[in-house]
């Protein structure tokens, strides 16, 4: 790189960086009632986003169709919740166990266990 062209960053570099330092920022004091219904307001709002994607899936429209459910329906009654349902129903999808083995399948773990230690500890 040559003289010159170093000196010309260098110089476009100082205009810039002096340039974007006198933009000022301003603050101001909020409520804690303001901060609640925005975090509540944003909160229920990616709560119904998540639990309208759920409906979205294929395997759930499937299930709701298989129960008499139209999903449609099901889709305008979730925008028709109010924010504490929508938190509720979420945190139901959330810690709802999905994929959770039954009686059957706690007992073929057992098996396939007892089998596998039967035959690594035999003599």
């Amino acid at each position: 790189m040559t003289s010159t062209m170093k000196k010309v960053t260098c110089r476009t570099l100082v205009v810039s960086l002096l340039a974007l330092s006198f933009q000022t920022a301003n603050a101001g004091m909020i409520g804690a009632e303001q901060a609640a219904a925005t975090t509540t307001a944003s909160t229920a709002q990616m709560d119904r986003g998540a639990i309208l994607s759920v409906l979205g899936r294929a395997d759930a429209a499937a299930q709701l169709q298989a129960r008499g459910v139209d999903p449609q329906m099901a889709r305008e009654r979730v925008a028709a919740m109010t924010d504490q349902e929508v938190q509720v129903l979420a945190q139901d999808i959330q810690n709802a166990p999905a994929g959770a083995l039954s009686g059957g399948g706690w007992l073929a773990v057992v098996i396939v266990l007892a089998a596998v230690w039967y035959f690594a500890y035999r003599r």
